[in-house]
């Protein structure tokens, strides 16, 4: 199958590449650790050069606003 694949002009090495990257900025080490049986120091560094930072993530969602506009709503209701 590597043989067709090739004579098609696909490089193999570099569609891996690819995915593992994708993969690594949509999910967290863990669970890329944990899915294609790859140890969690790799699936670190892989995030890392993705920069799918998933730590610096949820530090940034929790310090979003959550109000729209950025402000905090009024505890007495519409005016």
């Amino acid at each position: 199958m590597g043989e067709r694949l090739r004579k098609l002009g696909i490089r193999l090495a570099a569609t891996r590449s690819t995915a593992l990257f994708q993969l690594a900025t949509e999910l967290p080490a863990a669970i890329l650790a944990r899915t294609l049986g790859i140890h969690i120091t790799v699936a670190v560094k892989w995030q890392r050069a993705a920069a799918g930072d998933w730590g610096a993530y949820a530090a940034e969602i929790s310090h979003r606003d959550t109000h729209p506009g950025g402000q905090e709503p009024d505890p007495h209701g519409p005016r």
